[in-house]
């Protein structure tokens, strides 16, 4: 038995399990406070304006996209060679992962310091506009700004080095950084999508896998950041080579299981007085570690290449559908869907809740309503939009937002596509000793 390669083994799930474990709990919306301020509200939102929801549509779509890219990526290599394209996408994800560590870091600070406590530090802006229109806007707390360099360093250091091979562990912090952005950012709207997506990328998987040589070959060529290594030493020596996981493989999965945690969270923010149970979290997790062990024990029995979603799409699609008979809320599970609009409807209740709080304690009659003075006014002669004005001017700036964020879309992309398709689904193999 080779211990060697099993500690690489089990190194490598233990940092794809780690990223994806992050990734989901970074993917949760904000716990709801009592009685927050209408700056929290803002910062909250600042965070969610950010996501890009996937839909029963772009799942239909990842497998296309993800073919079109590895085969160019494929006619690249074979017909300019590889140095180029590596030297392009190595420039690419080194400026991509600069903002991506960064972001990791701060998400990584806000949590040890606590979300209260980090909304007391100062907020700046930038903003670029032309006319109404917003074209660029940053928001930053003062402790992000000083992580900005420790953010950059890891990219600086990669791009520069003077190693023929390089830095596996720096290609891991960059890749993790990847990981952990793309599970936070990218967030599948329901089961149904989730099931869509990894049943289209099984059968991606299997046909560049098993069917052409250009998985094999993109693969084994391309040098980015865009995997996790681990040696093939019990004593971390590189000598025998590394064994790999395409980051394709942690985020396809990973972005189930995120929603699988945050079902469990709309069940626990839904009932009273229980407390925050993960049923089909663990269970899709648990699916996911099978099914990995399962592609790297296949895989060093035959000693072949092995599309690792051949076995963790159907790990974890089972892993729900189970969980959810067993529970018996296959029904409301597959029903279920993670939208955009119960966020809405959390911001209003917060700001109702707000407003009525502030209310005088001489409350009028039940024909008359208050204005901003506190004077009683007329029912009749106050609507009930102008009531309701703060509420109203909530959902105005949502609308706003909504419309900010079509216009967004390619910057996020830009980071978290590459990470879902360029790299779905670079095999788990090993390096040559």
């Amino acid at each position: 038995m080779d211990v060697d390669l099993l500690s690489s083994y089990a190194g490598l799930l233990s940092l794809a399990v780690v990223s994806i474990t992050a990734g989901a709990f970074g993917s949760l919306p904000t716990p709801k406070q009592s009685g927050p301020s209408t700056q929290a509200i803002e910062d909250d939102e600042d965070e969610d304006d950010m996501v890009e929801r996937v839909s029963s549509g772009d799942a239909w779509l990842f497998p296309v996209m993800g073919s079109a890219t590895l085969f160019g990526l494929y006619l690249v290599m074979k017909y300019l060679g590889k140095e180029w394209i590596n030297w392009l996408l190595g420039w690419y994800f080194s400026l991509a992962g600069i903002g991506s560590v960064w972001k990791s870091l701060t998400s990584l600070a806000r949590a040890l310091i606590g979300r209260e406590q980090w909304r007391k530090f100062e907020k700046n802006r930038v903003l670029v506009l032309r006319g109404p229109r917003e074209i660029i806007a940053l928001s930053w707390r003062t402790p992000s700004l000083f992580l900005f360099p420790l953010g950059a360093l890891p990219s600086v250091l990669y791009t520069f080095s003077r190693s023929a091979k390089k830095s596996a562990l720096l290609t891991d912090i960059l890749a993790l950084s990847f990981s952990h952005n793309a599970l936070s950012l990218l967030k599948i709207d329901s089961f149904t999508t989730g099931c869509i997506l990894l049943s289209g990328l099984f059968v991606y998987d299997i046909w560049w896998v098993f069917g052409t040589e250009v998985m094999v070959k993109v693969a084994t060529n391309l040098d980015v950041p865009i995997k996790l290594l681990w040696p093939k030493s019990v004593a971390f020596s590189t000598d025998r080579g590394f064994t790999m996981l395409g980051l394709g493989d942690v985020v396809i999965p990973g972005i189930f299981v995120a929603l699988a945690l945050r079902y469990d969270y709309d069940r626990y923010s839904r009932s009273s007085g229980r407390s925050f149970t993960k049923p089909y979290f663990y269970a899709t997790l648990a699916a996911y570690i099978a099914g990995l062990s399962t592609t790297m024990a296949v895989m060093h029995i035959f000693r072949a290449a092995q599309p690792a979603l051949l076995y963790l799409s159907p790990a974890c699609i089972m892993a729900f559908i189970l969980t959810a008979t067993v529970r018996g809320e296959l029904t409301h599970a597959w029903k279920w869907s993670d939208s955009p609009a119960q966020s809405g409807d959390d911001v209003k209740q917060i700001l109702e809740k707000e407003k009525a709080s502030n209310e005088p304690a001489a409350k009028p009659s039940p024909s008359t309503v208050t204005d901003g003075l506190g004077v009683p006014t007329p029912q009749s002669d106050v609507s009930e939009a102008e009531a309701d004005g703060d509420v109203e001017a909530e959902q105005e700036k949502g609308k706003k937002k909504k419309i900010k964020k079509k216009t967004e879309l390619g910057p996020r992309i830009g980071i978290a596509l590459p990470v879902v398709t360029a790299s779905a689904d670079l095999y788990t193999s090993v390096y040559p000793s």
